[in-house]
């Protein structure tokens, strides 16, 4: 499509950030310039005022903003205000549900991610596991064993099988590996549904053979036998894909709400009860945890944050007149 030489010429408007965007963004800096940590909490609401010279209700807009986004903790109170908090899985998977649902995503799409991502994952996993590990895969294949007869226990039982490739993910030290094979897993716990028109035999059907493999995988892995574990894995996900699209598998059509996601969550942890007590990754020792107080004057002495946030907002208001598109792309082949 051809450009209009006429708005090509008229300068764009630039937007001007809301001053609690802005807040919340120095927030942010102050949360990785103090080096804070899952527990740390944040200086009291006075405090954050006077530090970015702003009032109650934009330090009480930015951190309610922080908080939509699962960075931080807000509770009431006189020891109350903003805690540091390790973002959850589930508001991610949240997040990025929003994005895709314009997007066309089958469950070929799923699992051909699944096929290339799993093997690997599993195969670095193996020199990791623990017998806590280990105990906790075997009360998997345990709990997901299609015992019983009941259409609904074994559709939770089949949202359970996937908690047998969190405990693998979590034994393996790629973080970023082990991020994205968790929210690829909670797609399929959540999204994937089944028609009633599926013949239990089916489930009964994919049930052993997830467990079956399952077996094997342990085994393997028990055995230190990497290379055996990534080939069984690459076979576990050529098998899986064929299971659900035999038995009509569909991908919801619609947002899965947070209450719909800790509704689910709870059905399917009591279904498996032992595996809530699953072993959580062993993690690296921290530093001792940081007060308000100190955080604050750590930051205060820095000098500066009070002032980026009015210096930001000066230089949004200032709504700098956009160069035309084709100087701009013609300065970035002449820098290429």
């Amino acid at each position: 499509m051809a450009l209009d030489p006429q708005t090509m010429r008229e300068p764009l408007e630039i937007k001007q950030q809301k001053r609690g965007d802005l807040v919340a963004e120095a927030i942010k800096r102050l949360i990785t310039e103090g080096n804070l940590l899952p527990g740390d909490r944040l200086p009291r609401e006075i405090e954050l005022q006077q530090m970015f010279g702003v009032s109650k209700s934009t330090i009480r807009e930015a951190l309610k903003s922080l908080e939509v986004q699962g960075l931080i903790k807000v509770s009431t109170g006189p020891s109350g205000g903003g805690m540091v908090v390790e973002v959850p899985l589930e508001r991610t998977f949240q997040l990025m549900q929003n994005y895709l649902f314009f997007k066309e995503v089958s469950i070929d799409d799923i699992y051909t991610v699944r096929q290339l991502l799993e093997p690997e994952l599993a195969a670095g996993a193996v020199p990791h596991l623990t017998e806590d590990d280990f105990a906790a895969l075997e009360n998997n294949m345990s709990c997901c064993s299609p015992a019983s007869h009941d259409r609904s226990e074994l559709l939770r039982q089949r949202q359970a099988d996937v908690d047998f490739h969190d405990i693998l993910a979590a034994a393996n030290p790629n973080s970023f590996l082990r991020f994205t094979c968790e929210l690829v897993n909670e797609m399929i716990r959540q999204l994937i549904v089944f028609g009633n028109e599926t013949p239990r035999k089916e489930h009964e059907k994919f049930g052993t053979a997830n467990v079956n493999i399952h077996r094997q995988i342990t085994d393997a892995a028990r055995a230190g036998d990497v290379e055996r574990v990534r080939s069984l894995m690459q076979f576990h996900m050529q098998e899986a894909r064929t299971y659900i699209k035999r038995m009509n598998g569909k991908l919801r059509g619609r947002l899965i709400l947070d209450s719909d996601i800790a509704d689910m969550q709870q059905r399917v942890r009591s279904q498996s009860g032992a595996l809530a007590a699953a072993p959580t990754p062993v993690k690296t020792a921290r530093a001792p945890r940081k007060t308000a107080a100190k955080v604050a004057t750590k930051v205060t002495a820095k000098a500066g944050v009070k002032a980026d946030v009015k210096t930001v907002e000066k230089a949004a208001a200032k709504k700098t007149p956009a160069k035309p598109v084709a100087t701009t792309r013609a300065a970035s082949r002449k820098k290429g």
